[in-house]
């Protein structure tokens, strides 16, 4: 005899794909999608919570569409309106008498039930749908209630569910900032020492953060900045962007530990070892190597005497894959790479050991790497695609990506400083430029009063 299963009331995450209205959003109000499906989740526990959630939903796509001129918004809109006004007389209100309260109220048991009490309990990926749902909901709290009339409970618990973002973050295949379950992989031998080395910051000078006062007088404020591991600590000097050293952070931690995994029993083990670190140098460093060995000129992978060899020489491979993460186009040019990590590499071997006092450095903004070394060479590859007219041009007129990295075969490129000197002939450059020849025949064509107006000095065509 079969035993009858209890009734219970729970969010319906896993189904929540196979509601209608969510499903059939236009791709032109695909923004909405979000807000549906987390009232689709809720529709059991509080209907009336659920049709606000699809109110705000409708709210949201008429200011984007106001017209319904995008392709399927006036049916979709349309079909929405019609259930919607079926819900407001249909749903009933379970935990006040009126709209602002009800959504306050069920706000707070939610984050108190679903994300205070069980996130421990919970899997990664159920704890990130549920982090949304709450996100949501407070988005439609802010919609339905006067900003002035948001008590103070309600608003600590946002604040609480937005500090706690980062654990619940969707992640490829690392979990690592997560609080909830464990995931099974958090627990290799392999992946728990790849963690442990990288996160080793002992005799890594403190980042500090400088920061000026708003109030006159006020005296400047510094304080230091908490780093996780040698990555973070990469980013603050150099000002990588935070997704880029999230995402290297994952690569680098799986190439170790599928490196480091081949030589050893799956016992348990928390150390690194020395000859995994030491392969994988050889490997990414290979074609920085041969390049010096061209230029004649000493590597920056420099090890000194009494250091922690394994800590630099991961220090050495997080940076150039930090590089490597945001240079976009410039992947294209390994060797204009190698002249970036060349440089970097040597201004981080001069923090660590230089005669000078740096047990404190400086913070850099979030952009920096981006905005001071990827796009001024960025924009010289993008000068020079405009310039070859779809194709049409001959080869003579423009530079592709191999005439532009072959600057970087020479020695010139090491003229070009640290931080690069942005008036360098690698940088200088006109949007046309009309050879000798081309000058004489417009000359004959146009006569030299005309030619004056069309040319500058140098022979470039004014735009």
């Amino acid at each position: 005899m079969n035993r009858k299963r209890k009734k219970s009331v729970r969010l319906q995450i896993e189904d929540s794909s196979l509601m209608m209205d969510s499903e059939l959003v236009p791709s032109s109000l695909a923004e909405i999608a979000p807000i549906l499906r987390a009232a689709n989740c809720i529709q059991e526990e509080n209907p009336r919570v659920a049709y606000l959630c699809r109110f705000h939903a409708f709210e949201k796509a008429h200011s984007m569409d106001p017209t319904s001129g995008r392709r399927g918004a006036r049916q979709f809109k349309t079909k929405l309106l019609h259930r919607l006004e079926k819900e407001e007389e249909e749903t009933i209100r379970q935990l006040a008498r009126n709209d602002p309260r009800e959504i306050q109220l069920y706000y707070q048991i939610f984050c108190e039930n679903y994300i205070n009490k069980v996130a421990h309990t919970k899997k990664l990926d159920e704890m990130a749908k549920i982090w949304q749902i709450a996100t949501i909901l407070y988005d439609v709290v802010k919609t339905v209630v006067p900003s002035a009339k948001i008590d103070d409970k309600t608003r600590k618990y946002a604040e609480d569910v937005w500090s706690k973002r980062e654990q619940f973050e969707q992640y490829n295949i690392l979990p690592l900032n997560a609080t909830c379950a464990k995931s099974a992989i958090m627990e290799l031998p392999e992946i728990k020492a790849a963690l442990y080395a990288l996160r080793n910051m002992q005799k890594l000078p403190r980042c500090r953060v400088h920061s000026t006062p708003k109030v006159p007088g006020a005296l400047p404020d510094e304080r230091d900045k908490p780093v996780v591991d040698i990555l973070d600590w990469l980013s603050q000097i150099f000002g990588f962007q935070k997704a880029n050293v999230a995402n290297q952070r994952e690569h680098l931690i799986l190439l170790l530990a599928n490196m480091d995994v081949r030589n050893k029993n799956l016992e348990n083990y928390t150390l690194m070892s020395s000859g995994s670190v030491a392969k994988l140098m050889d490997k990414i460093f290979k074609n920085y190597w041969s390049w010096c060995n061209y230029l004649r000129c000493e590597s920056n992978t420099r090890i000194c005497l009494g250091s922690d060899t394994q800590q630099l020489q991961l220090i050495y491979i997080g940076l150039f894959l930090l590089i490597w993460g945001e240079a976009s186009n410039i992947r294209f040019m390994p060797e204009c790479i190698c002249y970036i990590f060349h440089n970097m590499a040597n201004a981080v071997y001069k923090i660590l050991f230089s005669d000078k006092d740096t047990d404190q450095i400086g913070v850099r903004d979030e952009e920096s790497f981006l905005h001071d070394v990827i796009i001024p060479i960025y924009e010289v590859l993008r000068k020079e695609a405009r310039r070859n007219k779809g194709g049409k041009a001959s080869h003579s007129k423009w530079r592709n990506y191999d005439d532009l990295n072959e600057y970087f075969w020479s020695e010139k490129c090491l003229g070009l400083k640290w931080p690069m000197d942005l008036k360098a002939d690698f940088f200088v450059h006109s949007d046309q430029i009309l050879h000798a020849n081309e000058v004489r025949f417009y000359q004959l064509v146009s006569g030299p009063c005309h030619l004056g107006n069309d040319l500058d000095k140098d022979g470039c065509k004014n735009e």
